[in-house]
């Protein structure tokens, strides 16, 4: 079900005491990770283990969860984190680390032009939780959102497109996207107010979400 930012285009401003420093936590999965930098095998399988949820379903949100490409992408995204496990210097934990580079390669499979080629046949279908209990005219409309969401993450520059994927579609909170990109929360606000505009603009545009949106209202 897509709630929250996504469904009523809401960013929300940092307040101003939000810059301050945190208080991280120990990461659960530091030690395999310590262990996996080593050389460690057995490590390195766990930890692929761990993450491989959470990578899988990023890649799902950016693609769409019938993708043909689904799998393969994951693939990739998993090989890039097992690449990029020696860079990793725990400044996030290990789930937010692998999240960014699921979400990096599909966003790059996105602007692929033979995923290109294919995205619309796909990226509009989702699978519905069970327990749903919208409307077939919300889901409906909800669908529409995530495909407009999809095809604006073709057109923005990638650091935009991955603020917008990491707020709009993974729920992630402006200060979390500030650490992980690794900019001022000025710049994440800035770059979330532009896709909002984008969005919003690209909504009120759409044929079919209009017609949908007409339809739901009283």
């Amino acid at each position: 079900m897509v709630k929250g930012p996504l469904r009523n285009l809401v960013v929300a401003v940092p307040s101003s005491g939000s810059g301050g420093p945190t208080t991280r936590r120990a990461d659960p999965l530091g030690p395999l990770a310590d262990r996996a930098k080593k050389g460690d095998r057995a490590a390195l399988e766990t930890l692929l283990l761990e993450l491989g949820g959470p990578m899988l379903r990023t890649v799902r949100k950016v693609l769409g969860a019938h993708h043909p490409s689904v799998d393969d992408v994951t693939q990739e995204a998993a090989l890039g984190f097992v690449h990029g496990l020696q860079s990793f210097r725990k400044e996030c934990t290990l789930v937010h680390f692998a999240v960014r580079i699921a979400l990096r390669t599909a966003l790059k499979a996105r602007r692929h032009e033979l995923v290109r080629s294919r995205i619309g046949d796909f990226s509009s279908e989702e699978e519905e939780p069970e327990d749903d209990e919208r409307s077939p005219l919300e889901a409906a409309l909800d669908r529409e959102r995530r495909r407009l969401v999809r095809t604006l993450l073709d057109e923005l520059a990638e650091p935009i497109a991955e603020a917008i994927a990491l707020h709009f579609m993974l729920g992630y909170a402006v200060l979390e996207i500030a650490e992980l990109q690794e900019v001022s929360l000025h710049t994440v606000w800035s770059r979330l107010k532009l896709g909002k505009t984008r969005l919003k603009a690209a909504l009120e545009g759409d044929v079919r979400f209009t017609a949908l949106s007409r339809r739901e209202a009283p």
